[in-house]
């Protein structure tokens, strides 16, 4: 993309044309030009048919457009529409709803929720390893709060006190590097000891605080921990960053999502990672260039996102 794209504004008049859109995504995927992706045959072969707005492939004869195999597969909506959409949702701190996406860009309510879901597969990090160094540990519940559901949804919604009626989620952080934020089934040993021993190196010093399940951890990090009924800081002993990030999730979600059911809660945990581990490296444009670079292989269909078919596109982490 052009450096002088650098703001939402720059990007509406940029993307405007739905040419400009097909080039922009073009060459980011196809740097050295178009590909066949029946035969792979390189960019000498392949045809640009200007009325239908894609190529041909003059060995196999398969028409192809820049849609296809990614987040935009079948999609009848133009792309001056999903850029800006995609600029948006990378870019907005708190996120933006499906209602105002559906009044900005002119698509309806459902077709935009539909778009943002698609778009936060392609903002997951699937290529998210290992972290080392000192690594702050830290679980949260979320869930409604009683007090603002109308009496209805209350009787359904909440049928015990405390934490019964909410998803747990847990988060990784790397301090001066990435958050790894995941649902998990539950705070016992084996659930949140299994993902720190997934993505954590052994010998790194992981702080937590006084929760039971991350007792025996000393065997294999440097564990040490803040007892949170004491204080809350204690040197360099603290889960403050990711209290951070919690407050900004749970900003977005009360803020601007509103409701959020459990079995999507890891796209919008996709979502904020995303935005909190490129928020100093990369500006509003940069970000907007990474997006575009990962919605290659990825595909998510209404019915799958719906539970009308199995869902195999899972949280990655």
């Amino acid at each position: 993309m052009k450096n002088e794209v650098k703001t939402l504004a720059d990007a509406i008049r940029y993307f405007s044309d739905e040419q400009t859109c097909i080039d922009t995504i073009a060459f980011i995927r196809w740097p050295n030009g178009p590909e066949c992706p029946a035969c792979l045959t390189p960019k000498n072969r392949q045809h640009w048919l200007k009325t239908q707005r894609r190529w041909q492939c003059r060995d196999c004869g398969r028409q192809y457009s820049v849609k296809l195999n990614t987040i935009f597969e079948d999609s009848a909506i133009s792309l001056t529409k999903w850029l800006p959409a995609m600029w948006l949702l990378a870019n907005c701190k708190n996120g933006i709803s499906s209602y105002e996406i559906a009044r900005s860009i002119g698509v309806t309510q459902k077709s935009a929720w539909f778009m943002l879901h698609r778009i936060r597969l392609a903002l997951q990090d699937e290529s998210f390893g290992m972290v080392s160094g000192e690594v702050e540990v830290d679980e949260t519940f979320i869930g409604g709060a009683a007090r603002f559901m109308h009496a209805d949804k209350r009787i359904v919604r909440i049928t015990e006190t405390g934490t019964k009626d909410k998803t747990p989620v847990m988060g990784i952080l790397e301090r001066g590097g990435k958050v790894c934020a995941s649902v998990i089934p539950n705070r016992r040993k084996k659930a949140i000891q299994g993902k720190i021993r997934k993505h954590v190196a052994a010998g790194s010093a992981i702080y937590s605080d006084a929760l039971m399940s991350y007792q025996g951890l000393n065997r294999d990090f440097v564990h040490q921990v803040i007892d949170h009924a004491e204080k809350y800081v204690d040197g360099r002993i603290h889960t403050n960053g990711l209290e951070n990030f919690w407050s900004l999730f749970k900003r977005g979600l009360k803020g601007t999502y509103v409701s959020v059911e459990p079995f999507h809660l890891f796209r919008y945990l996709d979502e904020q990672s995303f935005r909190f581990n490129n928020r100093k490296d990369l500006n509003d444009g940069g970000r907007f260039d990474r997006v575009v670079s990962q919605i290659v292989g990825k595909r998510l269909t209404w019915d799958k996102l719906t539970g009308k078919t199995p869902n195999l596109e899972t949280c990655p982490n």
